[in-house]
Parts: structure tokens; C-alpha cells; sequence
């Protein structure tokens, strides 16, 4: 079935792009939800109206992701914990914890967007990738270092 997506969508496309879906997915999940609408005369011409807002809005999304990926880039955020016998920690690091730390440092980030597989369980450094906008991702780097007796 072909639709005409609302919004980006990971995995699928772009603001205002025909895809072709299989039907379950657009009538019970994709069209529900106006993430996307049915392929109609009437709603190919709407897309035609409003292309170049759809482009400046793009544009401006993609240009926010690239500053927000360049604030990233680079950057190193240290998270105390406490560790028992042979370093080992009591929890881990996960990324709400990330995305706290972050929130401290000034830089705004949704913790869904942190792409941590599972969740860091040693001492040292860890890379973390950060999704900042469709299909563009930023790194940053996780030091976990042992909490002080006062933390």
C-alpha cells in the first residue's frame, strides 16, 4: 500500500515521501497515529501546496541536528559510581543517567535518543552514540570512574 508520510520516520522516510508499506501496518499503525495518509488525488495535491514548507522544514531540521552534532562532537562526560572488590560496579550506567549528565553540562538530549545497547557495567571509557536527526548520529565518550567516599 502506498502512503504519504506526515513526518520522518526512522527506517522509512522523509516528511512528505511516498512509501510503499505493507497494508496491516499502514491502516492499523501508520495512518491512526497521522504519521502517514492514504494516496488519494485529493492528498496528492495537498502534498504539491505545501512541498516547499515541507523543504524548508526539512532544511531547518537538518541544520539543527548538524549544530547539535557539533556541540556533541568531542565531548567527554564523567559519571561517579560505587564500585565494589575488583572494580566491579553496584548498578550501571544506563542512559538516563547520560542524558542527565548532559542536561548538566547544558546540551538537551531525549534519552531514547542515547544508542546504548546495553548498559555500561564497567570502570573506564565507554563511546556512546547519540542520535541527532534523522539518520545522523553524533559520538561521545562515557568515562565511569569510582565514586569517593563523600559521593
Amino acid at each position: 500500500m502506498e502512503v504519504i508520510l506526515n513526518k520522518t520516520i526512522d527506517n522509512l522516510g522523509f516528511e512528505g515521501d511516498l512509501v510503499n508499506v505493507k497494508p496491516g501496518y499502514a491502516r492499523n499503525y501508520l495512518i491512526p497515529q497521522k504519521m502517514a495518509m492514504p494516496v488519494t488525488a485529493h492528498n496528492l495535491a495537498r502534498l504539491q501546496q505545501e512541498k516547499e514548507a515541507i523543504q524548508a522544514r526539512l532544511e531547518r531540521e537538518r541544520k539543527e541536528a548538524e549544530a547539535l552534532a557539533g556541540k556533541l562532537s568531542g565531548v567527554t562526560i564523567q559519571i561517579a559510581r560505587r564500585v565494589g572488590e575488583e572494580n566491579r560496579l553496584f548498578g550501571s550506567v544506563t542512559s538516563a543517567d547520560i542524558a542527565a549528565k548532559l542536561a548538566e553540562t547544558g546540551i538537551a538530549v531525549e534519552r531514547k535518543a542515547i544508542l546504548l545497547n546495553d548498559p555500561i557495567k564497567t570502570i573506564g571509557d565507554a563511546k556512546v552514540s547519540i542520535r541527532v536527526g534523522y539518520q545522523m548520529t553524533a559520538g561521545i565518550t562515557v568515562q565511569v570512574v569510582p565514586a569517593t567516599a563523600g559521593e
